[in-house]
């Protein structure tokens, strides 16, 4: 499989941003951990019009201009993962869920843990949000942004006071 990717500066550091057939397939940290996200060849493409399109509404969104995304994606996993990961698409901008909400949405109010896992492993990070999944206390739990990335997401989300300029 040939996946096309560029780097795109952001508040919380540089992004990678991967597709593949005129589909967003992964965002990456720019310290993410190695095989957080499998993907095939990596094939610099800066004139991808998917790719240049993500950056264009990702900079809306670290602006404060935008709150959702309208870009086709292309998750990679299994069905369970991709369950969850859909399921994260529907948490609306400036609010959050639990692992365990996420797990009673899917219909299996058991896999919390599983459900946990399938987060850390979501390709499609700030796109599809689970920064915006937090501990059934309310805490700030692992992000494979970081937890600083995180509260600066969540931050943007609620209460407009992290912009970042271009």
């Amino acid at each position: 499989m040939l996946f096309h990717y560029t780097l795109m500066p952001s508040p919380v550091g540089q992004l990678t941003l991967v597709a593949r057939d005129g589909k967003l397939n992964a965002i990456l940290w720019e310290k993410d951990r190695p095989n957080r996200v499998r993907l095939g060849d990596l094939h610099e493409a800066n004139d991808s019009p998917v790719l240049l399109e993500t950056q264009r509404q990702l900079k809306e969104y670290f602006a404060g201009t935008r709150n959702h995304f309208e870009l086709e994606l292309d998750f990679t996993g299994t069905d369970f993962q991709k369950q969850v990961w859909q399921a994260l698409l529907t948490i609306p901008f400036g609010e959050t869920r639990s692992y365990s909400d996420i797990a009673r949405q899917i219909g299996n109010p058991k896999a919390v843990r599983a459900v946990g896992a399938a987060n850390g492993r979501n390709p499609i990070s700030i796109i599809a949000p689970c920064h915006r999944v937090i501990g059934a206390s309310g805490e700030l739990t692992g992000f494979a942004g970081g937890l600083e990335a995180k509260q600066y997401l969540l931050a943007l989300e609620g209460t407009g006071q992290a912009r970042w300029a271009f």
